[in-house]
């Protein structure tokens, strides 16, 4: 049965109207985006279709153009239209941080890293540096790989620290499994960071790990 031929109630597009966007389910926000299905099936039930050939919306965003446009009907423009969305998020959050001090609203921080971070494959090791009533200056990406294994140099923290006359530092990186419990690598790195940061009078105020719901605070579990 084709959508227009549902109750109202149930129809994505007029339950986001009344409800808001919270209330759908990754499928009917897929549907809307979809905006239509294939011959006799409805653009929920392809976007059902989809989540579950890729396993979920996390890895459906993080799939490459050539991933996302194997099948389904879901050609390029269908991927350019969904990259610029997700940019459009990217940019809308980063200006909301770059108006008011980050802890005035951290909600906004946790918004910003999980955009960032979430959807990508491979590990990043990123920081935000901050001015001394905490907004932000710049965030970067400093580190690629993970965390046992890639080069996380606190040296190099510092040095961008410098830079960027930051006086305040947030580090996060993500975990691609989705697992946001910190590892002992984690704990450790945190603790090198801040005492690398502490010799320049910079504060690390926290390290969040991104991965499936909201991001993990390590200042929250008492490892800042």
């Amino acid at each position: 049965m084709s959508i227009k031929h549902w109750p109202e109630q149930e129809r994505p597009r007029e339950k986001l109207i009344q409800n808001g966007a919270g209330a759908l389910s990754d499928a009917e926000l897929l549907a809307i985006f979809l905006r239509t299905g294939t011959q006799g099936i409805s653009a929920v039930e392809l976007a059902r279709s989809v989540l579950s050939h890729f396993g979920g919306l996390r890895q459906l965003l993080a799939a490459t153009r050539e991933e996302f446009c194997q099948g389904f009907g879901l050609g390029d423009a269908k991927y350019t239209q969904l990259q610029a969305v997700m940019e459009m998020s990217r940019r809308y959050l980063h200006e909301q941080l770059v108006k008011e001090t980050v802890f005035h609203n951290a909600d906004h921080v946790k918004s910003y890293l999980s955009s960032q971070l979430r959807h990508s494959p491979r590990e990043k090791f990123v920081a935000l540096f901050l001015d001394s009533q905490h907004r932000l200056i710049r965030y970067q990406e400093l580190f690629h790989g993970t965390i046992d294994s890639a080069a996380v140099y606190p040296r190099e923290i510092v040095k961008a620290a410098l830079i960027n006359n930051a006086a305040a530092i947030i580090v996060a990186h993500n975990h691609p499994s989705g697992v946001c419990e910190p590892s002992q690598s984690d704990i450790h790195i945190t603790s090198r960071i801040k005492k690398a940061l502490a010799l320049i009078d910079v504060a690390l105020l926290d390290h969040f790990i991104v991965g499936e719901g909201q991001p993990l605070s390590l200042a929250e579990r008492g490892y800042v």
